[in-house]
């Protein structure tokens, strides 16, 4: 196995995830966003790993992306109502909200729930399939490491 795989499936998975916030105009709640951080450890750790050759940083990015799974199988609980989600389960802020805006109380503030499915293929959740992704990369990352473990 190479690290590039580890290091391209996270930046995959975080490109999908802005582009569905991006393009396709699905606004992430705040598990959403915690599920992109792990991906974000994986890269950094793989590319330590590139440069300086080390496995602890295959085994960081493995243990990065085993939270991540963690942290999507949460969401999942929440999404099918097998317990109660974060009380700041909210969505982030818009892009087009101005400083007037933020101080306008009567607003109506549109927030995504942690507990709304706003996408889902084959039957499983958004947080269902990186949950999965994650699982499959931390292995990945978990046979980098085996394989690059001093003598």
């Amino acid at each position: 196995m190479s690290p590039g795989i580890g290091i391209a499936g996270s930046a995959a998975l975080l490109a999908a995830a802005f582009g569905f916030q991006h393009i396709g105009g699905l606004d992430p709640c705040s598990l959403c966003v915690w599920q992109r951080w792990p991906h974000v450890a994986a890269i950094l750790c793989g590319l330590l790993f590139v440069r300086y050759r080390h496995p602890v940083f295959c085994v960081m990015a493995m243990l990065g992306l085993l939270a991540g799974t963690g942290i999507a199988g949460f969401h999942a609980g929440v999404e099918q109502g097998w317990w109660a989600g974060l009380q700041s389960c909210s969505g982030g802020m818009s892009d087009t909200l101005s400083g007037g805006d933020l101080l306008d109380f009567t607003a109506q503030v549109d927030v995504v729930s942690c507990s709304d499915v706003v996408w889902s293929f084959m039957g499983l959740s958004m947080a269902v399939w990186n949950g999965l992704a994650s699982l499959v990369l931390a292995l990945i990352w978990m046979t980098v490491s085996v394989r690059n473990r001093p003598a």
